[in-house]
Parts: structure tokens; sequence; C-alpha cells
């Protein structure tokens, strides 16, 4: 009786443990995307979540171009990290304030850009994700 206290228990505490809040989406491909071209910067400050809009493949097969929308190349940056499956590259990427702008005056505007992100395995015919 007490093995069964104890699975039921086990299984309760496992079905009721939040979900991982993690999303994704499909990211629609879409030819060369026009716009500024970012570097991906892991050092920006304060990073938060954006959502990628659309990816283009790129000459070599082990990168994809994300294309997003962010604030000007002048305050703001962006970092981008993967996850691969044998099905799906997954992008998560971050928009934050370049360190050398923080306490600096930015405009607020919208700027189109693009940013190539490395893979380990040629694209292929991998489904592409955006994380958010």
């Amino acid at each position: 009786m007490r093995t069964l206290l104890a699975l039921t228990a086990a299984v309760l505490a496992v079905s009721t443990a939040p979900a991982a809040s993690a999303e994704t989406a499909v990211l629609p491909e879409r030819p060369g995307g026009a716009g500024v071209v970012f570097t991906d910067n892991p050092a920006i400050v304060d990073p938060l979540p954006m959502r990628a809009e659309s990816f283009s493949r790129v000459a070599d097969d082990r990168a994809v171009a994300v294309h997003f929308t962010t604030g000007t190349p002048q305050c703001y940056g962006v970092h981008a990290t993967v996850a691969e499956t044998p099905e799906t590259v997954t992008v998560d990427l971050r928009s934050g304030t370049l360190p050398e702008a923080v306490g600096q005056a930015c405009i607020l505007i919208a700027v189109a850009g693009t940013v190539d992100v490395p893979l380990q395995n040629p694209l292929g015919a991998r489904q592409v994700l955006t994380a958010f």
C-alpha cells in the first residue's frame, strides 16, 4: 500500500509540474532580406527575447540568415543561439542595448535587420523555428 501511495504521489508531482515555457513558431523561408546586417553580439545589455520574422539560406549550408525588426544598429544589438535536432533548427534571438550605448539617448525607430546564425550541421531539409 505504501508503495502504491508513493508511486501515486510521484506521478502527481510530475504531472502537475509546470510545463516548459519555451514556445516556438515555424519561420517562413524568404529570399535574402533587405536591411541592416547585424553581427552576433553576446555582450548586449539587458537582452530580451525577440521573435524572428523569416529566414533565408546562405551560400554555406551550415548557416541561416535570420530576419527581424529591431532598433538602430548604433544603439541595439542581437545575439542568437541555436538548438539543432535531426528534424529542426530552433533559433533563440535576443535584442538588447550595445554596451557602448548604455546611458545614451537612442532614437526609437524600427530597422529591418538580418544576422547569420552558424549551424553545427548542414540545414538540408530541416525546418527552421523561432523561439519566443
